[in-house]
């Protein structure tokens, strides 16, 4: 019997890869197994996950996201980026859009000077976050959600820690190992803040992680590492992003995230 074919796009924002499917017709059907092989980087397409574009008759726009070890996962702001350039490829939205995921509605904005292409491979993206709030800081570690679960630690720097092994460390310790976190590493380096991170669900260093720049940037504000407040510069391995944030008290509202998502390839896939 012959396999269905399933047509996809792979996106990456700042390097943080995506396999994206038109689900709207309900032509795939998730599974752990299948899943984590289409994002094996040998032996299926390659990608830290998996994200279905998904709508109801009347409703909302849905992110469905899932990690490369094939279960579903909390957040993922670089794949909710990926996700808006993806609608605005199918021709479902035009410069501003209000989606759902797991964690909530999110509303997000291309901004870009001229006239957007519909393919447009490259598009500037600038995504609604969650408020966040409840942020426990503990010696030298900061913890907080920001959509997924975050762990911030300062470091002199970034570019010799071994991420892998100090990030397993983190995220397999006697207090995260049931659900996991992300396990984020930072250095203020003049005006940009600096940051590797640790995926779980992924369980290696990703290039770069929405909501772990997210939470990097909210760190480094909370323990007063930057002179100007409000928006950052962020550098991680994968590119450049920006967050913007406003601060009450110890808590953030009107966060943003905001960078490129690109268009890499399509293709179809038997699954």
């Amino acid at each position: 019997m012959k396999l269905p074919l399933i047509p996809f796009c792979k996106y990456h924002g700042t390097g943080n890869d995506f396999i994206l499917i038109d689900n709207r017709k309900e032509i795939f059907a998730p599974n752990k197994d299948i899943i984590k092989q289409l994002c094996d980087r040998r032996f299926g397409i390659g990608a830290d996950g998996l994200i279905l574009l998904s709508k109801k008759e009347g409703e909302s726009l849905e992110m469905i996201y899932f990690n490369s070890d094939g279960n579903e996962s909390t957040m993922c702001g670089n794949g909710g980026r990926c996700f808006v350039a993806y609608a605005k490829r199918l021709g479902l939205i035009t410069k501003a859009t209000t989606f759902k995921a797991i964690d909530g509605f999110h509303s997000a904005t291309i901004i870009q000077d001229g006239k957007i292409d519909r393919k447009q491979t490259v598009m500037n993206v600038k995504l609604g976050m969650m408020n966040v709030k409840d942020i426990e800081q503990n010696g030298d570690f900061i913890f907080m959600n920001t959509g997924s679960p975050h762990y911030v630690v300062k470091v002199p720097d970034v570019s010799t820690i071994n991420v892998v092994e100090e990030g397993r460390k983190i995220r397999y310790n006697e207090r995260f190992k049931a659900k996991g976190t992300n396990v984020n590493f930072i250095q203020v380096k003049g005006d940009t803040l600096l940051v590797r991170t640790y995926e779980r669900g992924v369980e290696d260093e990703t290039l770069s992680c929405g909501t772990g720049v997210t939470a990097a940037a909210l760190a480094a504000d909370y323990w007063d590492l930057f002179n100007i407040k409000g928006i950052q510069k962020i550098s991680t391995p994968g590119g450049e992003l920006k967050v913007h944030y406003k601060r009450v008290g110890n808590n953030f509202e009107h966060v943003f995230l905001e960078g490129n998502a690109t268009f890499v390839f399509e293709g179809v896939v038997e699954v």
